[in-house]
């Protein structure tokens, strides 16, 4: 493994740096310090900074003195770290633990954003490359909250052009320092779903008297599953699961309204609209054999995240020459989680990669973390190991894009 000597230097200060993130976690639209202590670091390495973007994001900018070839168009590069922490609980009970209950870095975020620090003060020091970096902190990628198209509907791409876009996550579950990619869909789009069942209340002993609004939305269950087992295509790859049923709350009276909510999963938009058209069908058709009424309501939270082929295969090249080909894995499984970064993806060329954060048994002990816990469990943290491996990458990355030409 390669990693560049003065990142590899300052891995306590980054450690420090990342820890510190990650005992002061912020919510979606709520990173104010994490702005602030970002935006600080990248002007005191002497970037141009713009603060405020999609609210609470930040974009430093770092023009290269290498010179271009005549009459070259200028090339532009964004890199991007997401910033926000979840509302969970932290069990950990190390020094850097979260100081607010309720919240915690249980993704990583705190990592990414230190490797990509790490990255714009190396590069800071060594322009030597004909181009601009927009180095990207943006906020609010947990919970749907889509923290990327609000820097899209901002103006990010007409502010700071990117001919490509990069983005990384840490993954458990991988090697430590492995990497990890696949062309083509890589990552699910993420959706969420109310149908809501009306019918007419009535005394649980005189069923004939109402319109049962448990029974039609028990009768729902079975026919949304259908909807995947025998109306998508076998070959194309969808999840609907029903999450949640509200109906009711006493024991000898039927309810007038019962509402269930759930989540889908595709990798394919065409797909999505397939099974969102069907279950509005049922939603709407099946309460009237019953009698009653039925609606669904939508939501498309962020769409299937879909790696551009020729920017992934440069990415992949970039990690093989840098670690070696045995640390790169070109077909990693898709993934069934979602992420906003697919916004990107659908404006501009560009790739989302993943880094090992290690693997091993699931640690219990709350005074452990440091290792291969799942993303979004109370005991996780993030892997400083990984820091300037992560940071070096991003650093290769760059140099290898501006002397692609």
């Amino acid at each position: 493994m390669t990693l560049i000597a003065d990142i590899e230097a300052e891995q306590a200060a980054f450690t420090a740096l990342r820890r510190d993130i990650h005992a002061h976690p912020e919510l979606a639209f709520e990173e104010h310090r994490t702005s602030e202590l970002v935006a600080a670091q990248l002007e005191q390495y002497g970037l141009e900074v713009h603060r405020g973007l999609g609210r609470t994001g930040v974009v430093g900018v770092l023009r290269g003195t290498g010179q271009r070839t005549e009459g070259a168009a200028e090339r532009r590069l964004g890199l991007r770290a997401d910033m926000d922490a979840l509302p969970m609980p932290e069990h950990n009970r190390f020094a850097h633990a979260s100081k607010h209950p309720g919240r915690m870095h249980g993704c990583g975020h705190d990592g990414h954003t230190t490797m990509l620090l790490a990255a714009a003060k190396h590069l800071s020091r060594h322009r030597d490359f004909a181009g601009t970096v927009h180095f990207v902190f943006q906020p609010a990628e947990e919970g749907g909250n889509a923290g990327a198209k609000a820097m899209i509907d901002d103006g990010l791409f007409e502010r700071f052009p990117c001919d490509e876009i990069y983005g990384m996550h840490n993954m458990p579950g991988f090697a430590a320092g492995h990497f990890a990619f696949r062309k083509g869909p890589a990552m699910a789009s993420s959706n969420r779903f109310d149908i809501t069942v009306r019918g007419t209340g009535g005394h649980a002993a005189q069923p004939h008297k109402a319109v049962d609004t448990i029974v039609i939305a028990a009768e729902m269950v079975g026919v949304l599953q259908t909807l995947i087992s025998r109306h998508k295509n076998p070959i194309d790859i969808a999840v609907l699961s029903i999450t949640q049923i509200h109906a009711g709350d006493a024991y000898n009276v039927l309810p007038g309204e019962a509402v269930i909510r759930g989540t889908v999963r595709t990798f394919s938009t065409q797909v999505l609209d397939d099974i969102e058209d069907q279950m509005r069908r049922v939603a709407e058709t099946l309460p009237q054999v019953h009698g009653g009424s039925g609606e669904l309501h939508f939501h498309r939270a962020y769409p299937p995240l879909v790696n551009w082929p020729e920017p992934t295969e440069f990415a992949m090249q970039v990690a093989r020459e840098a670690f070696g080909a045995g640390r790169v894995t070109a077909d990693t499984p898709q993934h069934g989680g979602a992420e906003d970064f697919s916004f990107y993806l659908e404006r501009v060329p560009g790739c989302y990669l993943f880094l090992g954060n290690g693997e091993g048994a699931h640690r219990e002990s709350p005074y452990e973390g440091m290792g291969p816990c799942e993303l979004h469990n109370p005991n996780y943290d993030f892997n400083d190991a990984l820091l300037p491996i992560g940071a070096s990458y991003w650093v290769k990355l760059v140099q290898a894009f501006f002397k692609r030409g």
